[in-house]
Protein backbone atom coordinates (compact mmCIF):
# COMPACT_ATOMS: atom_id res chain seq x y z
CA UNK A 1 0.00 0.00 0.00
CA UNK A 2 1.34 3.45 -1.46
CA UNK A 3 1.48 5.68 1.91
CA UNK A 4 0.55 8.64 -0.59
CA UNK A 5 1.08 12.49 -0.85
CA UNK A 6 0.62 14.67 2.07
CA UNK A 7 0.36 18.11 0.20
CA UNK A 8 -2.18 19.88 -1.46
CA UNK A 9 -1.60 18.60 -4.83
CA UNK A 10 -2.07 14.57 -3.30
CA UNK A 11 -5.37 15.40 -1.93
CA UNK A 12 -7.33 14.35 -5.05
CA UNK A 13 -5.76 10.75 -4.81
CA UNK A 14 -7.97 8.09 -4.00
CA UNK A 15 -6.69 5.57 -2.05
CA UNK A 16 -8.62 2.37 -1.85
CA UNK A 17 -7.96 -0.11 1.14
CA UNK A 18 -6.81 2.58 3.30
CA UNK A 19 -8.52 3.10 6.82
CA UNK A 20 -8.19 5.91 9.20
CA UNK A 21 -8.11 5.28 12.49
CA UNK A 22 -6.99 6.57 15.97
CA UNK A 23 -6.13 5.73 19.75
CA UNK A 24 -7.36 8.44 22.00
CA UNK A 25 -8.06 9.39 25.49
CA UNK A 26 -11.75 9.07 25.06
CA UNK A 27 -14.04 8.50 27.91
CA UNK A 28 -15.14 4.79 27.33
CA UNK A 29 -18.23 5.01 29.50
CA UNK A 30 -19.50 7.61 27.47
CA UNK A 31 -19.15 10.93 29.61
CA UNK A 32 -16.73 13.33 29.47
CA UNK A 33 -13.62 12.17 31.52
CA UNK A 34 -11.71 11.98 28.45
CA UNK A 35 -8.04 11.47 29.96
CA UNK A 36 -6.10 9.00 31.18
CA UNK A 37 -4.40 9.55 34.86
CA UNK A 38 -0.92 8.04 35.29
CA UNK A 39 0.30 7.92 38.62
CA UNK A 40 3.84 8.63 39.26
CA UNK A 41 6.62 6.64 38.44
CA UNK A 42 3.95 4.83 36.25
CA UNK A 43 4.49 4.06 32.52
CA UNK A 44 0.83 4.21 30.65
CA UNK A 45 0.82 2.31 26.79
CA UNK A 46 -1.57 4.63 25.32
CA UNK A 47 -1.41 2.61 21.82
CA UNK A 48 -0.26 -0.65 21.21
CA UNK A 49 -1.55 -1.17 17.47
CA UNK A 50 -1.18 -4.07 15.16
CA UNK A 51 -0.99 -4.66 11.92
CA UNK A 52 0.76 -2.38 9.09
CA UNK A 53 0.26 1.28 8.95
CA UNK A 54 1.31 4.73 9.64
CA UNK A 55 1.29 7.27 12.42
CA UNK A 56 -0.01 10.86 10.57
CA UNK A 57 -0.67 12.99 13.54
CA UNK A 58 0.03 12.97 17.16
CA UNK A 59 -1.79 15.76 19.76
CA UNK A 60 -1.60 15.47 23.81
CA UNK A 61 -1.79 18.16 26.36
CA UNK A 62 -1.20 17.71 30.00
CA UNK A 63 -3.36 18.52 33.07
CA UNK A 64 -1.36 19.00 36.32
CA UNK A 65 0.23 21.82 38.31
CA UNK A 66 3.59 19.77 38.38
CA UNK A 67 6.61 22.42 37.72
CA UNK A 68 8.68 21.52 34.83
CA UNK A 69 6.59 18.61 33.70
CA UNK A 70 7.32 18.65 30.20
CA UNK A 71 11.08 17.48 31.07
CA UNK A 72 9.32 14.89 33.96
CA UNK A 73 6.86 13.04 31.37
CA UNK A 74 8.96 10.54 28.98
CA UNK A 75 7.63 9.64 25.18
CA UNK A 76 8.73 6.35 23.77
CA UNK A 77 7.79 4.38 21.03
CA UNK A 78 8.24 1.24 19.30
CA UNK A 79 8.17 -0.30 15.50
CA UNK A 80 7.63 -3.51 14.59
CA UNK A 81 8.37 -5.56 17.73
CA UNK A 82 11.16 -4.00 18.52
CA UNK A 83 12.52 -4.36 22.27
CA UNK A 84 14.80 -0.75 22.21
CA UNK A 85 12.64 2.35 21.85
CA UNK A 86 13.21 4.09 18.08
CA UNK A 87 11.72 7.28 20.06
CA UNK A 88 12.66 7.82 23.55
CA UNK A 89 12.05 12.11 24.42
CA UNK A 90 10.85 14.36 27.35
CA UNK A 91 7.43 14.83 26.54
CA UNK A 92 7.51 18.75 25.94
CA UNK A 93 10.85 18.00 23.66
CA UNK A 94 9.65 16.04 21.57
CA UNK A 95 7.00 18.49 20.16
CA UNK A 96 9.98 20.75 20.13
CA UNK A 97 10.65 23.25 22.70
CA UNK A 98 13.61 21.89 25.67
CA UNK A 99 13.74 23.77 28.91
CA UNK A 100 10.45 22.42 30.62
CA UNK A 101 8.68 25.28 28.58
CA UNK A 102 5.74 25.46 26.35
CA UNK A 103 4.59 28.76 24.30
CA UNK A 104 2.84 29.16 21.17
CA UNK A 105 4.83 28.24 18.08
CA UNK A 106 4.70 26.53 14.83
CA UNK A 107 7.02 24.62 12.18
CA UNK A 108 5.49 21.97 9.57
CA UNK A 109 5.83 19.14 11.52
CA UNK A 110 5.68 20.49 14.93
CA UNK A 111 3.63 22.53 16.94
CA UNK A 112 2.13 24.42 20.15
CA UNK A 113 -0.83 25.46 20.03
CA UNK A 114 -3.35 27.74 21.84
CA UNK A 115 -4.11 28.72 24.76
CA UNK A 116 -0.29 29.45 25.90
CA UNK A 117 1.43 26.76 23.82
CA UNK A 118 -0.30 23.79 26.03
CA UNK A 119 -1.71 21.73 23.25
CA UNK A 120 0.94 19.49 21.27
CA UNK A 121 1.05 18.21 18.00
CA UNK A 122 3.28 16.29 15.61
CA UNK A 123 2.94 15.41 11.67
CA UNK A 124 6.42 13.74 11.24
CA UNK A 125 4.87 9.84 9.54
CA UNK A 126 5.74 7.25 11.38
CA UNK A 127 5.40 3.86 9.16
CA UNK A 128 5.41 0.65 10.70
CA UNK A 129 5.02 -3.17 8.87
CA UNK A 130 3.75 -4.91 12.21
CA UNK A 131 2.77 -2.90 14.98
CA UNK A 132 3.56 0.19 16.86
CA UNK A 133 3.32 0.65 20.54
CA UNK A 134 3.60 4.00 22.45
CA UNK A 135 4.17 4.53 26.52
CA UNK A 136 4.25 7.46 28.53
CA UNK A 137 6.27 7.62 31.56
CA UNK A 138 5.36 9.74 34.22
CA UNK A 139 8.13 10.75 36.87
CA UNK A 140 6.52 14.14 38.07
CA UNK A 141 5.97 13.97 41.75
CA UNK A 142 2.26 13.70 41.02
CA UNK A 143 -0.06 12.31 38.75
CA UNK A 144 -1.10 13.67 35.67
CA UNK A 145 -4.17 13.74 33.16
CA UNK A 146 -3.22 13.09 29.88
CA UNK A 147 -5.06 13.73 27.33
CA UNK A 148 -4.22 12.70 23.73
CA UNK A 149 -5.03 11.23 20.12
CA UNK A 150 -2.72 9.05 18.02
CA UNK A 151 -4.52 9.44 14.58
CA UNK A 152 -3.27 6.15 11.77
CA UNK A 153 -3.66 4.81 8.49
CA UNK A 154 -4.22 1.25 8.45
CA UNK A 155 -2.88 -0.56 5.32
CA UNK A 156 -3.08 -4.53 4.29
CA UNK A 157 0.69 -3.88 3.44
CA UNK A 158 3.54 -2.14 3.94
CA UNK A 159 5.17 -0.59 1.11
CA UNK A 160 9.13 -1.28 0.74
CA UNK A 161 11.55 1.18 1.23
CA UNK A 162 10.52 2.75 3.96
CA UNK A 163 12.35 4.05 7.00
CA UNK A 164 11.35 4.17 10.61
CA UNK A 165 10.57 6.98 12.20
CA UNK A 166 13.73 8.05 15.45
CA UNK A 167 13.52 10.63 18.02
CA UNK A 168 16.32 11.06 20.98
CA UNK A 169 17.01 13.35 23.25
CA UNK A 170 20.40 14.42 24.65
CA UNK A 171 22.12 16.44 27.06
CA UNK A 172 25.51 18.07 28.47
CA UNK A 173 25.15 20.72 31.23
CA UNK A 174 27.65 21.94 31.25
CA UNK A 175 29.98 21.70 27.99
CA UNK A 176 33.34 21.40 28.68
CA UNK A 177 34.63 24.72 27.45
CA UNK A 178 38.34 25.89 27.24
CA UNK A 179 37.77 29.72 27.84
CA UNK A 180 38.34 31.92 31.47
CA UNK A 181 34.80 32.56 32.16
CA UNK A 182 36.71 36.26 33.70
CA UNK A 183 36.73 37.39 30.17
CA UNK A 184 34.23 39.60 28.99
CA UNK A 185 34.50 39.68 25.02
CA UNK A 186 33.24 42.85 24.51
CA UNK A 187 35.69 44.48 27.40
CA UNK A 188 39.09 42.18 26.11
CA UNK A 189 39.63 42.28 22.75
CA UNK A 190 43.01 40.40 22.67
CA UNK A 191 41.32 37.97 24.77
CA UNK A 192 38.50 37.30 22.10
CA UNK A 193 41.55 36.51 19.38
CA UNK A 194 42.85 34.29 21.36
CA UNK A 195 40.30 32.29 20.87
CA UNK A 196 38.84 32.84 17.63
CA UNK A 197 42.64 31.79 16.53
CA UNK A 198 42.27 29.04 18.07
CA UNK A 199 41.64 26.22 15.82
CA UNK A 200 39.49 22.96 15.73
CA UNK A 201 40.66 20.54 13.44
CA UNK A 202 38.75 17.55 14.17
CA UNK A 203 35.61 18.08 15.97
CA UNK A 204 36.15 15.94 18.66
CA UNK A 205 34.55 18.59 21.69
CA UNK A 206 31.75 19.12 19.72
CA UNK A 207 28.20 18.69 21.27
CA UNK A 208 26.57 15.68 19.68
CA UNK A 209 22.82 15.86 18.43
CA UNK A 210 23.11 12.60 16.77
CA UNK A 211 24.97 9.49 16.40
CA UNK A 212 23.05 6.88 14.08
CA UNK A 213 24.68 4.02 12.54
CA UNK A 214 22.42 1.99 9.39
CA UNK A 215 21.29 3.49 6.69
CA UNK A 216 18.48 6.44 6.13
CA UNK A 217 18.35 10.19 6.55
CA UNK A 218 18.60 13.39 9.37
CA UNK A 219 15.55 15.48 9.49
CA UNK A 220 16.40 17.77 11.73
CA UNK A 221 16.22 19.22 15.51
CA UNK A 222 16.21 21.68 17.95
CA UNK A 223 18.64 23.12 19.71
CA UNK A 224 18.03 24.42 23.51
CA UNK A 225 20.54 26.63 25.21
CA UNK A 226 20.91 28.02 28.90
CA UNK A 227 24.02 30.52 28.93
CA UNK A 228 25.95 31.40 31.43
CA UNK A 229 29.37 32.02 29.39
CA UNK A 230 29.57 34.76 27.36
CA UNK A 231 32.08 35.32 24.02
CA UNK A 232 32.20 37.58 21.07
CA UNK A 233 29.68 40.87 22.20
CA UNK A 234 28.60 38.14 24.64
CA UNK A 235 26.63 36.35 21.60
CA UNK A 236 26.85 32.66 22.59
CA UNK A 237 26.72 31.41 18.94
CA UNK A 238 30.02 31.28 17.42
CA UNK A 239 29.61 27.18 16.98
CA UNK A 240 29.61 25.78 13.68
CA UNK A 241 27.70 22.94 12.84
CA UNK A 242 30.02 20.01 11.62
CA UNK A 243 28.11 16.89 10.23
CA UNK A 244 30.07 13.76 9.39
CA UNK A 245 28.47 11.11 6.98
CA UNK A 246 29.50 7.10 6.70
CA UNK A 247 33.08 7.80 8.84
CA UNK A 248 34.35 9.82 6.41
CA UNK A 249 37.10 11.71 7.20
CA UNK A 250 37.86 15.42 7.95
CA UNK A 251 36.92 17.74 6.75
CA UNK A 252 33.36 16.32 7.13
CA UNK A 253 31.28 17.30 3.88
CA UNK A 254 28.87 19.58 5.09
CA UNK A 255 30.83 22.04 7.49
CA UNK A 256 29.41 25.38 8.69
CA UNK A 257 29.76 28.73 9.79
CA UNK A 258 28.12 29.19 12.92
CA UNK A 259 25.34 28.09 15.38
CA UNK A 260 22.91 30.89 14.04
CA UNK A 261 23.81 30.17 10.14
CA UNK A 262 22.81 26.29 10.40
CA UNK A 263 19.92 27.46 12.18
CA UNK A 264 19.06 29.78 9.26
CA UNK A 265 19.04 33.06 10.82
CA UNK A 266 21.51 35.63 11.26
CA UNK A 267 23.75 38.50 13.33
CA UNK A 268 23.24 37.24 16.85
CA UNK A 269 19.13 36.90 16.53
CA UNK A 270 17.56 37.44 20.02
CA UNK A 271 13.92 38.06 18.67
CA UNK A 272 11.52 34.71 18.40
CA UNK A 273 10.57 33.58 15.10
CA UNK A 274 8.49 31.10 13.33
CA UNK A 275 8.69 29.37 9.71
CA UNK A 276 7.97 26.14 8.34
CA UNK A 277 11.44 24.90 8.46
CA UNK A 278 13.65 26.98 10.94
CA UNK A 279 12.88 29.22 13.63
CA UNK A 280 13.84 30.70 16.99
CA UNK A 281 11.10 29.55 19.82
CA UNK A 282 13.17 30.83 22.89
CA UNK A 283 15.28 33.74 23.78
CA UNK A 284 15.00 34.78 27.59
CA UNK A 285 17.85 37.51 27.78
CA UNK A 286 17.21 41.66 28.50
CA UNK A 287 18.78 44.44 27.76
CA UNK A 288 22.13 44.52 28.95
CA UNK A 289 22.71 40.60 28.09
CA UNK A 290 20.06 39.41 25.09
CA UNK A 291 20.99 36.20 25.34
CA UNK A 292 21.27 35.31 28.58
CA UNK A 293 19.58 32.51 29.79
CA UNK A 294 17.00 29.85 27.77
CA UNK A 295 17.38 30.00 24.11
CA UNK A 296 15.70 27.47 21.47
CA UNK A 297 16.58 27.03 18.00
CA UNK A 298 15.02 24.86 15.13
CA UNK A 299 16.19 23.73 11.81
CA UNK A 300 13.95 20.69 10.04
CA UNK A 301 15.53 19.50 7.08
CA UNK A 302 12.36 18.51 5.07
CA UNK A 303 12.69 19.64 1.75
CA UNK A 304 16.99 18.61 1.94
CA UNK A 305 17.14 15.58 4.58
CA UNK A 306 21.06 14.13 5.11
CA UNK A 307 21.54 10.79 3.83
CA UNK A 308 23.47 8.26 4.53
CA UNK A 309 24.73 4.77 4.19
CA UNK A 310 26.20 3.70 7.27
CA UNK A 311 26.36 6.16 9.90
CA UNK A 312 25.54 9.87 10.53
CA UNK A 313 27.14 11.97 13.65
CA UNK A 314 25.66 15.65 13.63
CA UNK A 315 27.88 17.81 15.91
CA UNK A 316 28.32 21.55 16.94
CA UNK A 317 30.66 23.42 18.28
CA UNK A 318 29.77 25.39 22.19
CA UNK A 319 31.18 28.72 21.36
CA UNK A 320 34.31 28.96 18.54
CA UNK A 321 36.19 26.14 18.99
CA UNK A 322 34.28 24.99 21.83
CA UNK A 323 35.54 27.40 24.23
CA UNK A 324 32.54 28.52 26.51
CA UNK A 325 30.85 25.62 29.01
CA UNK A 326 26.97 26.08 28.39
CA UNK A 327 23.96 23.98 28.89
CA UNK A 328 23.32 22.15 25.88
CA UNK A 329 20.45 19.90 25.18
CA UNK A 330 18.66 19.05 21.63
CA UNK A 331 16.28 16.46 19.92
CA UNK A 332 17.36 14.88 17.07
CA UNK A 333 14.45 13.37 14.49
CA UNK A 334 15.71 11.33 11.45
CA UNK A 335 15.07 8.00 9.90
CA UNK A 336 16.32 4.83 8.89
CA UNK A 337 16.56 1.19 8.25
CA UNK A 338 16.54 -1.03 11.43
CA UNK A 339 18.01 -2.21 13.83
CA UNK A 340 19.01 1.21 15.30
CA UNK A 341 22.16 1.95 17.31
CA UNK A 342 20.98 1.62 20.97
CA UNK A 343 20.68 4.95 22.52
CA UNK A 344 22.24 6.51 25.36
CA UNK A 345 20.80 5.82 28.81
CA UNK A 346 18.43 8.38 29.37
CA UNK A 347 19.02 10.91 32.25
CA UNK A 348 17.50 10.41 35.51
CA UNK A 349 14.65 12.78 35.98
CA UNK A 350 17.10 14.97 38.38
CA UNK A 351 19.39 15.45 35.14
CA UNK A 352 16.44 16.28 33.09
CA UNK A 353 15.16 19.08 35.03
CA UNK A 354 16.05 22.54 33.22
CA UNK A 355 18.40 24.57 35.40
Amino acid sequence: MQIGFSSLSGLAKLRPGVRRERCSSYDIKGGNRDWWVIAPGESAKIADIQGAGCVKHIWMTVGTEEQAFPRKLVLRAFWDGEEQPSVECPLGDFFGIGHGIFKNFWSMPLQMSPQDGRAWNCWFPMPFASSARFEVLNECGREVNLYFYIDYERYDQLEEGLGRFHAQWRRENPTVGFGDRTHRFADDHDYMWSIWNTPNLDGAGNYVILEAQGKGHYVGCHLDIDCFEREKNDWYGEGDDMIFIDGEPWPPRLHGTGTEDYFNTAFCPHEEYSSPYQGVTVCSGDAEWPWRGKNSTYRYHIEDPIFFEESIRVTIEHGHGNSLGNDYASTAYWYQEEPHLPFPALLSVEKRLPR
